[in-house]
């Protein structure tokens, strides 16, 4: 079961319920940077991150509106990950993270 800070009236809080957990905000920056992307490409750009955790964070993502899973080959089936609309609308988010690592780090 995925962590919540269980503070409903915290836009903050909520934000980090969403995209707070190990591994996302990076899963988000690669669709953000780099398009959509196959499960494959996640597990070779994170290095360290294990397949069931890299599927659990896919779906908690897909749940909450922020991907969606494309198909791009029919035969054999093949999926793609792709940001929504409200995923894409991370974007300044991730730019403002990176630019602080940038300075601060």
């Amino acid at each position: 079961m995925a962590k919540t800070y269980e503070i409903s009236d915290c836009p903050v809080a909520r934000t980090l319920d969403l995209i707070g957990e190990r591994w996302t905000i990076l899963l988000m920056r690669d669709l953000l940077l780099q398009g959509p992307r196959r499960f494959q490409d996640f597990l070779t750009s994170l290095p360290g991150i294990a397949p069931n955790i890299l599927s659990a964070r896919l779906k908690s993502l897909e749940d909450n509106g922020l991907v969606r899973r494309q198909l791009y080959n029919d035969r054999p089936p093949r999926l793609e990950y792709v940001l929504t609309d409200k995923g894409k609308s991370l974007g300044p988010v991730v730019k403002a993270m990176r630019e602080w690592g940038d300075k601060h780090t």
